[in-house]
């Protein structure tokens, strides 16, 4: 156990020499998550409390993910991820900036498209290079699949707000105020055609009226927005890695935001592919 752990240490050391930027990022939204921590037990929070646990668990997935798979993060990306799992619980969550600014999670979600598309086109693109495989795809393929993938996550999480608000009432998908309504189900001869209300500034529920100046549309509004910006998100990103493979790796801004092999991982999979393509030579 002493010699593992001993053999560990290096590693770090040798991450933190190799990007200070990202460790000065990870010490500074680690001690303000510690603070909220200790701020949300002396108020007796421990809803809270355990979010800021399970924020300083996700800090460190980057460092786990690069020393046990292989995979080394960009500096930008890196950085990128902290902030962005600080946005989403810290200050989204607990901070209620959900709530106060009305485009946070717009931005939250147009982020996550981009995060999203840029590991899926790592991943596929690695798996492209590799000689042992009997396809090759080409950049546009590539491409459409990383948007894909993005999709598919963004469509996904959608799925697992839509279960907390059906089942534990947590109201993931905020609600949206709206002046005009229609539905069939208004129609008073039951045929297929839409009744329309417009200008509503007044709505009650069991005879109270709320506190609204609209309709309350409950969670659709919320819903598309959010899988339209993580479309922009995925498009804006699987635009970018088409020209970052068309250009083979040339691309500044791409390179900032694509994982990659380590460079131990990389020249054992090298190695492995040039010995399959001789033995399918041979």
């Amino acid at each position: 156990m002493k010699r593992n752990r001993r053999a560990k240490r290096p590693s770090l050391h040798a991450a933190i020499r190799k990007k200070p930027a990202v460790f000065a990022v990870y010490i500074i939204l680690r001690l303000l998550v510690i603070l909220t921590l200790a701020a949300s037990i002396l108020r007796h929070d421990y809803e809270s409390a355990f979010t800021c646990l399970l924020v300083l668990v996700l800090f460190m997935l980057p460092f786990f993910v690069q020393q046990n798979f292989g995979i080394e993060l960009p500096t930008a990306l890196e950085i990128l991820i902290l902030l962005f799992i600080f946005a989403s619980e810290i200050l989204g969550e607990l901070q209620s900036y959900f709530i106060t600014y009305p485009h946070w999670d717009t931005l939250l979600h147009t982020t996550n498209g981009f995060l999203c598309a840029a590991f899926g086109f790592s991943f596929i693109d690695i798996l492209n290079r590799d000689s042992r495989l009997k396809f090759s795809l080409s950049p546009v393929y590539v491409a459409a699949a990383a948007f894909c993938f993005s999709m598919t996550i963004g469509v996904l999480w959608e799925f697992f707000e839509f279960a907390m608000d059906r089942f534990f009432l947590m109201d993931m998908q905020k609600d949206t105020v709206i002046h005009t309504i229609s539905s069939v189900l208004l129609n008073e001869q039951h045929r297929n055609v839409p009744v329309i209300i417009r200008q509503i500034r007044s709505v009650s529920v069991n005879g109270t009226a709320l506190a609204l100046d609209g309709y309350l549309d409950i969670g659709l509004y919320d819903t598309m927005e959010d899988l339209f910006v993580n479309f922009i998100g995925a498009s804006v990103f699987s635009v970018i890695g088409y020209f970052y493979l068309k250009r083979r790796g040339k691309g500044r801004f791409a390179k900032a935001f694509i994982p990659t092999l380590s460079e131990e991982r990389d020249s054992a999979y090298e190695t492995k592919s040039a010995q399959a393509s001789e033995t399918r030579n041979s």
